[in-house]
């Protein structure tokens, strides 16, 4: 082997320990950034601004997906932690959400008081009605004398739910022709003085009760003339 043939030797081995020596280096680095990210958790963003006291929903907060070490301790990782609070000041679109930007609504407001009803499990709640809702309250009344039409009202518009209880189940009372339903769920409102004599009355007299889900944001007063529907005056 002449001096030409060992220098090239010599050249290839270390061409080939340059190249370990920078696989080490990307291994270390990128080991070392693994390290300092560590691994992803799922927070919530927003996706607009919220005004104070304004109560939150779902909707308003994206899903997205960042490095644990990089989040506050305060964080919000699931969203069932907002349910039934409101904003406790403004909340800017893209802001990272976190438990002391929210608190727990009011129970009740000024004038206010709770009232708790046997709602039908399966016409009145199925399972989409929680704390925080806001539902409108419909009752089905049979005519007052025969001949007189069988009529719906809604009795009370925008009412906010405080609690849903457990399933329970009704005992049959014979003097009760409109009690079909075998088993409730109390659910607990807050209302005003009247509306809350308007939805007892109607737990103690309507044939049916029925709780119809108002979309965050969309409650709004439903005119005198909506109010009572009758079959044979719909055209």
């Amino acid at each position: 082997m002449n001096s030409r043939q060992r220098r090239g030797i010599i050249l290839l081995i270390l061409s080939v320990l340059c190249a370990l020596g920078a696989f080490a280096g990307v291994l270390s680095v990128v080991s070392d950034v693994k390290s300092k990210v560590g691994p992803e958790v799922t927070a919530y963003r927003l996706r607009t601004n919220v005004a104070p006291y304004t109560p939150l929903s779902t909707d308003q907060f994206e899903k997205i997906e960042m490095p644990e070490r990089w989040l506050s301790e305060n964080a919000v990782t699931d969203l069932d932690q907002v349910r039934g609070k409101i904003a406790v000041t403004t909340l800017r679109s893209g802001s990272l959400l976190q438990s002391d930007m929210v608190v727990d609504q009011p129970a009740l407001r000024p004038g206010q008081q709770e009232v708790a009803i046997m709602v039908d499990a399966a016409t009145g709640v199925a399972g989409k009605i929680t704390p925080g809702s806001t539902v409108n309250v419909y009752a089905t009344f049979e005519g007052e004398r025969d001949g007189d039409p069988d009529q719906s009202k809604i009795i009370v518009t925008n009412a906010r739910v405080l609690d849903v209880g457990k399933l329970t189940p009704l005992e049959p009372r014979d003097d009760d022709r409109a009690r079909r339903t075998t088993e409730a769920v109390p659910i607990t409102f807050a209302l005003s003085t009247l509306d809350a004599q308007r939805i007892t009355y109607a737990e103690s007299f309507a044939q049916r009760v029925r709780l119809a889900l108002v979309a965050p944001g969309g409650g709004t007063a439903v005119p005198e003339q909506d109010r009572t529907y009758e079959l044979a005056k719909d055209k």
